[in-house]
């Protein structure tokens, strides 16, 4: 298990009350795995902390408005890679063999190119093999650095730390494509009502109606699990 990934997968899921309540986890498991460069640790902590001390519904909101009303900064992958076209499909159903066939079977109602769940994915798998994986994508993580960086979000501090994982370069014009996705206004709401007629696929026998939220709390049970074996798990007491 690479608990790096998890608790990145964790930082971009929605923010929840277990979430907050495990800060300490979560720089416990950077700190003990050294995976990152030293670095990219204070700017990850600054989010972490900044997280746990917001209020829930604020920590919620930004996030929404941030990853769920701004296009540009869609943490599914495949809409920045092959937009509305039919390839998406296709990409998609193959990501979901890739899973299947390592042993992951997708139970949220989520999108097999959901960043999160894309992350816990490469937790379960050989570093090398994980960070090759990772640099795949890598334009796309390169883009939404930047687009962050440029609205001066923390939360851009996860993806530097993807860009320090992943086994890949980003050529100049790899970036400059994945930059020329218009950076649209998440207070466009016509836009936003447009987005939100397109409804979500489910893909697999296993896809119910869990949300996004219980993804999360999964993945979470298991970094507390590894971090702290002897504390109780999210929903047996307190973290």
């Amino acid at each position: 298990m690479i608990r790096t990934f998890k608790v990145l997968s964790l930082l971009l899921s929605y923010p929840t009350a277990e979430v907050q309540g495990a800060a300490a986890e979560f720089r416990a498991a950077l700190a003990a795995e050294g995976l990152l460069p030293e670095r990219r640790h204070p700017e990850l902590y600054r989010l972490i902390d900044q997280l746990a001390g917001l209020d829930l519904y604020d920590a919620q909101e930004r996030y929404v408005f941030l990853f769920d009303r701004t296009r540009s900064l869609s943490l599914h992958l495949f809409e920045h890679v092959h937009g509305e076209s039919r390839d998406r499909g296709q990409a998609m159903v193959d990501l979901q063999t890739l899973y299947a066939d390592n042993g992951l079977v997708i139970s949220a109602r989520e999108l097999p190119d959901y960043l999160p769940l894309f992350l816990e994915f490469l937790a379960v798998r050989p570093i090398k093999e994980a960070c090759e994986l990772l640099g795949q994508p890598l334009h796309v993580v390169v883009a939404l650095r930047e687009r962050l960086v440029k609205r001066g979000s923390d939360y851009a501090a996860v993806f530097a730390a993807l860009e320090a994982l992943a086994d890949g370069v980003v050529s100049n014009d790899q970036r400059a494509e994945a930059l020329a996705e218009p950076d649209d206004d998440p207070n466009d709401l016509e836009a936003l009502d447009r987005a939100w007629e397109e409804s979500a696929v489910a893909f697999g026998p296993e896809a119910g109606p869990d949300t996004a939220c219980s993804k999360a709390e999964l993945i979470l049970q298991r970094i507390v699990a590894d971090t702290a074996p002897s504390r109780p798990t999210p929903g047996t007491g307190p973290l």
